[in-house]
């Protein structure tokens, strides 16, 4: 008879994911600096990244809840566009090397991935509720799954000025919730789960609204509408893959 996980593996699972958002912004540390052109083609491919993963956590959402799923991505919507409001009315506080408007789009997309860490930290509590292989699959998925959403984090902080090493840290801090939420949600499996399609909802909500709204206008000014359209739907097809072949 299998044993339970202890609420220490649950735990070091869920730690793991987090640490490994942090190996996506690795690549750009093999670059001698990063140019004003990477402001555009960064975006481009951090908006195809995140417009695969918004898909993924619909689909996801649609499979436990639709209507929760639904009804978190419109949540979803208005708390990222009150965070925006919220912040344009105010001196945004700098982040890192980043000032002013810089600033304030990193915070966007820091508390937009933030958020959808609390719902992956729920996804392994509650995989864990059904078994120890269960949940090492879905840690595992998880994990090699957050890599390329730390590389979108990076796109968007590093050729803003901001060093590939603060940028890697800020993308493990997005993922903190992983290891918090693991614990309680594997604990108590049926409270948390009903509220997994809202929470992958929410994040979908956010991540579309951040695409458009933040970062497809960084792209005019450095490359052509035909250039954004193939990199985007190529980062797109790109994460597709990537997903297709962890699932």
């Amino acid at each position: 008879m299998e044993l339970p996980p202890s609420l220490l593996t649950v735990f070091i699972a869920a730690f793991i994911t987090a640490v490994t958002t942090g190996l996506g912004a690795l690549p750009l540390a093999l670059m001698d600096r990063v140019e004003k052109r990477w402001l555009g083609i960064g975006a481009a491919v951090a908006s195809g990244l995140m417009l695969a993963a918004s898909h993924s956590l619909i689909e996801e959402a649609n499979a436990i809840g639709a209507w929760r799923g639904l009804a978190g991505a419109a949540s979803g919507l208005v708390l990222i566009a009150l965070s925006n409001a919220w912040l344009e009315r105010r001196n945004t506080p700098d982040v890192g090397e980043l000032r002013g408007a810089d600033a304030r789009k990193a915070l966007l997309i820091l508390g937009v991935m933030t958020a959808h860490s609390f719902a992956e930290g729920v996804g392994v509590g509650v995989s864990y509720g059904g078994g120890s292989d269960l949940g090492v699959y879905i840690t595992a998925a998880i994990a090699v799954h957050n890599i390329p959403e730390g590389l979108a984090i990076a796109l968007v902080l590093v050729p803003r000025g901001m060093s590939v090493w603060k940028a890697s840290a800020w993308a493990v801090f997005t993922s903190l919730p992983q290891p918090l939420m693991a614990v309680p949600s594997y604990l108590l499996v049926a409270t948390f789960e009903p509220f997994l399609p809202v929470g992958l909802g929410l994040a979908a909500g956010a991540m579309i609204w951040m695409v458009f709204a933040e970062l497809l206008p960084d792209t005019r000014e450095h490359l052509s509408p035909a250039q954004v359209g193939t990199t985007i739907v190529l980062a797109f097809l790109a994460m597709m893959a990537f997903q297709l072949v962890l699932h």
